[in-house]
C-alpha cells in the first residue's frame, strides 16, 4: 500500500501546489487589501480600538469599521465593534473607558455615535440638521467639540439645512465670487466655511443643548480645508478651554500660508490669538497633561508650505514661547505628549524612512524609537505605545511596545495574511550616491518578484511628487513599486534635492531650481543604481511620475530625451505661465518661482517645459484627473496636444471623477492596467 499512498499523496501535493503557486503582487491585490488605521488606546491602556477599511469592488467604494483588541491577552482575537454598509470612523474613547465615540452616517447624515464596548446598540450622540465633519471629546466627557460646514450669516443650524437644500434644488447653476478661493483641491466654493462648535453632553452620553460657535466670528476655516482634521483643535486638560488652528482667510488666502492658533472658552466666548506675531504656519496645538504648557508646530517662512515644522512650547500662564529641539533638522508630521508630560513623541521623515522619535521636553534631546519603515499613526497611554507601521514590503500593521523598553515591538494585527499567502514581493534596498553639488543623495531599488540571479530586468524609473516629498520605505495605495515588481519590472526611485527627511536646506534647494539639481540627481542616481545593481537593464527603461513627477516627465522629454523608451506623466505641469494663473493655491507657484509671474516671468520660464517641446521625441502616456484644481486639466491637454502635433506616439487617459489622485477602486485598476500596458509595449516587445 505504501507506493499507492505515496502516489496519491504526491498527486494531491502537486494539485495543491498548482492552485497555490507563488505569484507577483497585482493591482487587484492592492485595491482589495484591508487597511488598518486610527489606533486609540483605552484610558487604562488595556485595549486598543482601530479602524479597518475594506473595499467593495461591486459598489466601487471602501467601507470602514471599528475593531477592538484586548492587550492583556496575547491570544485574544480582535472583536468587531461596528457592522453594516455604512462606514464608522474616527474612534475616541469615553473618559471611563466603557464606550467608544465615532462618526457614522448610518442615520442618513454624518453624526456622532456612542458604542458600549461591552456590547449593546450604538446610541446617537448628536442629531443635528447638518453633517458633523469631525469631533473631539473633552477629557471628562461632559462636552464635545464639533467641526461643521456652515453659512456664516445663518442664525442657526436649521437655517443652514434650509439654505443648503434650496441651493441644491435651484435650477440656475451660476456661481458668483468676489475673492479667491473660488475652488480648492477638487471642490468649488459654495459659501460654507468650516466652523468649530461645542455642546454639553449629559449623563446618557447625548448632546443636551444646541451647539455654540467657537470660531464663527473669525474669517477662516477650522479645521482647515481640504485636509485639516481634529488634530487642529484640542481641549485643555480641565476641559474649560479649547485651542484651535485657523487658516487665516480674507482676500490674501490663496497666496498666504498663515495659520494662527486661538484659545477660547469651551462653552463659547471671544477667541484669543496666541500666535499673531508669526505670519507663517502654526498648527496642532496640544496642552501638556498638567495644562501648564501648550505645544504646537510652527513654520517660519510665510508663503512656503514645505518649510520645516519645528516644535514650540508656550507657557500658558505667561505666554512666553521657546523652540524645542531647535537643532534637530527634521520636520514634524505628528506628535503627542507622553502621559507624564516629560516627553514629546513625534513622527518625521528621516532619510527615506518615516520614524517615531522621543523628544525630551526639558532638554530637547531627540531619541529615535523606531528604525526602518513608515509610522503612519500612533497612540500612547501610560508606558504603552501602539503604532501603525508599514514598509515597501507590506501594508501597515499595528504594533505594541513599552516606552523605555528596548525589546522588539509585538505585532498585534495580521490583516491580509490569507489574501497574500501566495504573493511574493520584490526585494528592495536603499543605496546612496554623490548627487548635485557633490552631496549625498539616497534612493531605493526593487527587484521583480520572481528575479533570478544573473538576469537583467526592464526598469520602471519612478519620480515622486511634491516636489518636497519622498519615495522612501513606505506603502502606497497609488504609486506602489510592488505593483511594478509584480509585473516583472525592476524599479528605481530617487530622493533627489528637494526631498524631505534630509534636513531643511536639502528640501529648500529645489525652490527656483525645478529642472536643475533634481534632474542631475535623477541622472546620477540611475547611473549609480545601474552600476551597483547589475540586474537593472538600463537599455530597457521608462520613467514615470505624478504632480512634480509629471512635470519632470515633461522636463525630461525636452532635456534628457535620449534617456528612456517611454514616459508616463500623471497630472504634471506643462506650462509654468498657465499654472501660475490657474492653480488654486497660488502660494505654491509664487514661492517656488520667487514671486508672481507678472513680477518674475524669467524665473518661471527658466524651467518651463513648454519652452522645450521642440526637443520632444519620447512616447508619452498622459493621465489627467478632471477634478484636479491643483494642476488643472488644461496642463494635461496641453501636454497631449504638443505630443500629437509633433507626431509622437502618445495616449491620453482622463478621469472625469478624480482629483489630483486616483482614488476610486475601479479607476485605480484601470489606471494601473493602462500604465502597465504602456510599459509592456515599450519594454517587453
Amino acid at each position: 500500500m505504501k507506493p499507492r499512498l505515496f502516489i496519491l499523496g504526491t498527486a494531491l501535493l502537486a494539485a495543491t501546489s498548482a492552485l497555490a503557486a507563488p505569484r507577483g503582487f497585482t493591482v487587484e491585490d492592492l485595491v482589495r487589501l484591508e487597511r488598518v488605521g486610527s489606533p486609540a488606546l483605552s484610558p487604562d491602556a488595556t485595549r486598543v480600538i482601530y479602524t479597518v477599511r475594506s473595499t467593495n469592488m461591486d459598489k466601487n467604494k471602501g467601507n470602514t469599521q471599528l475593531w477592538m483588541l484586548d492587550l492583556r491577552n496575547a491570544a485574544a482575537a480582535p472583536v468587531r465593534l461596528t457592522q453594516g454598509e455604512t462606514s464608522n470612523t474616527d474612534p475616541e474613547w469615553s473618559a471611563s473607558g466603557d464606550a467608544v465615540y465615532f462618526l457614522s452616517s448610518r442615520s442618513g447624515s454624518s453624526q456622532v455615535w456612542r458604542q458600549p464596548v461591552a456590547g449593546g446598540d450604538a446610541v446617537k450622540v448628536t442629531d443635528l440638521p447638518i453633517d458633523v465633519d469631525n469631533f473631539r471629546l473633552s477629557p471628562a466627557g461632559d462636552r464635545i467639540a464639533l467641526g461643521l460646514g456652515v453659512f456664516r450669516d445663518c442664525a442657526d443650524l436649521a437655517c443652514n439645512k434650509t439654505r443648503g437644500d434650496t441651493i441644491a434644488k435651484d435650477k440656475a447653476s451660476g456661481k458668483v465670487y468676489d475673492r479667491l478661493f473660488v475652488r480648492h483641491w477638487d471642490t468649488w466654493a459654495d459659501g460654507r466655511n468650516a466652523v468649530l462648535y461645542s455642546a454639553p453632553i449629559d449623563s446618557s452620553g447625548r448632546v443636551s443643548a444646541a451647539p455654540v460657535s467657537l470660531s464663527g466670528t473669525l474669517d477662516g476655516d477650522v479645521p482647515s480645508k481640504p485636509f485639516g482634521d481634529r488634530d487642529e483643535y484640542r481641549f485643555s486638560p480641565d476641559g474649560k478651554s479649547i485651542v484651535f488652528a485657523l487658516r487665516v482667510a480674507g482676500k490674501t488666502e490663496a497666496w498666504s500660508t498663515n495659520f494662527d492658533i486661538y484659545q477660547v472658552a469651551a462653552d463659547g466666548g471671544t477667541p484669543r490669538n496666541l500666535t499673531a506675531e508669526n505670519l507663517a504656519w502654526d498648527s496642532k496645538p496640544t496642552y501638556s497633561p498638567d495644562g501648564k504648557t501648550l505645544a504646537y508646530v510652527a513654520m517660519t517662512k510665510p508663503g512656503f508650505e514645505a518649510d520645516r515644522f519645528h516644535l514650540v512650547f508656550m507657557d500658558v500662564a505667561t505666554g512666553k514661547k521657546h523652540n524645542v529641539a531647535a537643532g534637530w533638522d527634521r520636520s514634524i508630521a505628528d506628535f503627542r505628549w507622553s502621559p507624564d508630560g516629560k516627553t514629546i513623541l513625534a513622527s518625521a521623515d528621516d532619510i527615506g524612512q518615516h520614524r517615531l522619535f522621543a523628544i525630551d521636553a526639558a532638554s530637547g534631546k531627540v531619541t529615535p524609537l523606531t528604525d526602518k519603515g513608515y509610522v503612519s499613526a500612533f497612540d500612547v497611554r501610560g508606558d504603552t505605545l501602539v503604532t501603525a507601521q508599514a514598509s515597501l514590503g507590506g501594508p501597515a500593521q499595528l504594533f505594541k511596545a513599552r516606552l523605555g523598553d528596548k525589546a522588539a515591538p509585538v505585532q498585534l494585527t495580521h490583516l491580509n495574511d490569507e489574501a497574500l499567502k501566495d504573493v511574493r514581493f520584490g526585494e528592495y534596498e536603499q543605496f546612496s550616491f554623490k548627487g548635485a553639488k557633490g552631496e549625498t543623495v539616497y534612493g531605493h531599488v526593487m527587484k521583480p518578484w520572481n528575479a533570478v540571479a544573473g538576469q537583467k530586468y526592464p526598469v520602471a524609473f519612478l519620480v515622486h511628487g511634491g516636489p518636497q516629498g519622498s519615495f522612501g520605505n513606505s506603502w502606497s495605495y497609488r504609486w506602489n513599486p510592488q505593483t511594478y515588481a509584480g509585473n516583472g519590472y525592476a524599479t528605481v526611485f530617487i530622493d533627489f534635492h528637494g526631498s524631505t527627511g534630509y534636513g531643511q536646506a536639502f528640501t529648500d534647494s529645489i525652490s527656483g531650481d525645478w529642472g536643475g539639481k533634481p534632474l542631475e540627481d535623477l541622472k546620477k542616481g540611475l547611473a549609480a543604481a545601474v552600476k551597483k545593481f547589475p540586474w537593472l537593464n538600463r537599455e530597457r527603461s521608462c520613467a514615470l511620475g505624478a504632480s512634480y513627477g509629471g512635470y519632470m516627465m515633461n522636463w525630461i522629454a525636452g532635456n534628457w530625451n535620449d534617456g528612456f523608451r517611454c514616459l508616463v506623466n500623471h497630472d504634471g505641469v506643462f506650462d509654468a505661465r498657465g499654472m501660475a494663473y490657474a492653480t488654486e493655491e497660488l502660494w505654491f507657484t509664487e514661492w517656488e518661482n520667487g514671486g508672481t509671474y507678472y513680477d518674475k516671468p524669467a524665473l518661471y520660464e527658466k524651467f518651463n517645459p513648454v519652452n522645450f517641446v521642440k526637443n520632444w521625441k519620447t512616447p508619452m502616456l498622459v493621465v489627467q484627473g478632471d477634478l484636479d484644481f491643483r494642476i488643472p486639466t488644461s496642463q494635461g491637454l496641453g501636454t497631449f496636444s504638443a505630443l500629437q502635433r509633433k507626431g509622437i506616439e502618445s495616449k491620453l487617459v482622463v478621469f472625469p471623477d478624480e482629483n489630483h489622485w486616483v482614488l476610486k477602486p475601479a479607476n485605480s485598476v484601470q489606471w494601473h492596467h493602462s500604465v502597465n500596458a504602456w510599459l509592456d509595449h515599450y519594454l517587453k516587445n
